[in-house]
């Protein structure tokens, strides 16, 4: 079994490259620690070497689907970390609520439990009929999730919790309609959504948002991925608009710092300033 420890940075060099090429996914400028982590995994799962993988990749386009999904870690849940929701609602909704229309970018959104958060939680501010809500990640099969909005009873009971201690009323399932083991969420925060592919990496400003969330998806990435993405959020943000990073995230790179100003230290809210060149 390959471990993280006995791929060089070679072979991960090597591997970013053919992917590049083959796909046009840049792979090169996440965590190697990170990178390194998730192939060991797929080798165990998969129980192949290098070159196995190599060619799965060359001829097997379903293979590069879950590949992808494997590489790009899509770990999420509806009002993750419910003080951010708090923090939002009592802090940044007031400011939104001045807008004749508030355009919301999830990037990232994996299967779209965040979108549909700040979906629930824009109604309950009174901003439904105004806002529009962005879910984009490069992940396909989970933007087509997305788009159902379908999750298991299973799931959506194990984020009851974090409903409650966002201090929303009554209960999550309130905002879904049943279907036996499963749940849908209500049309009317799917019309108010739209799921699509974008890549950080790669893809420019597509809009001009109030609020951008993009939580838990740098600390993926190394430091110049980061500071090159930060930009892109800036530069897509609309005066004095607001983005939110995750928890174990913050903006270490002076020359983007200074141009936003903090809004909550632990929820990692910022508001843009100023203009970067």
């Amino acid at each position: 079994m390959t471990d993280a420890n006995s791929i060089s940075d070679q072979q991960l060099a090597d591997l970013t490259g053919f992917v590049r090429e083959l796909h046009g996914f840049d792979f090169s400028a996440y965590s190697k620690s990170s990178l390194k982590r998730r192939l060991s995994r797929i080798f165990m799962l998969k129980k192949i070497s290098f070159d196995q993988l190599k060619q799965l990749l060359a001829t097997e386009p379903s293979f590069f689907q879950w590949f992808l999904e494997e590489i790009t870690v899509n770990v999420t849940e509806m009002f993750r970390d419910p003080f951010f929701y708090k923090a939002v609602d009592t802090q940044v909704m007031p400011y939104l609520s001045d807008f004749d229309h508030v355009r919301v970018w999830c990037a990232g959104c994996s299967s779209g439990e965040e979108a549909y958060s700040l979906a629930i939680l824009f109604k309950y501010a009174g901003l439904d009929s105004r806002s529009f809500i962005y879910g984009t990640d490069i992940h396909t099969e989970m933007l087509n999730e997305a788009r159902k909005g379908v999750y298991t009873m299973r799931k959506l009971k194990s984020y009851e919790e974090n409903y409650r201690q966002s201090g929303l009323p009554g209960e999550l399932l309130d905002h879904f309609t049943l279907m036996n083991e499963s749940a849908g969420v209500k049309s009317e925060y799917r019309q108010n959504t739209l799921f699509s592919a974008h890549n950080l990496i790669t893809d420019s400003v597509f809009n001009e948002f109030q609020l951008i969330s993009c939580r838990n998806v740098f600390i993926y990435f190394e430091a110049a991925l980061q500071e090159q993405i930060l930009r892109l959020f800036y530069n897509s943000l609309s005066p004095n608009g607001f983005l939110c990073l995750g928890a174990k995230e913050t903006i270490r790179f002076p020359d983007v710092k200074n141009k936003f100003r903090l809004i909550n230290s632990k929820a990692n809210i910022y508001q843009k300033i100023g203009y970067l060149s």
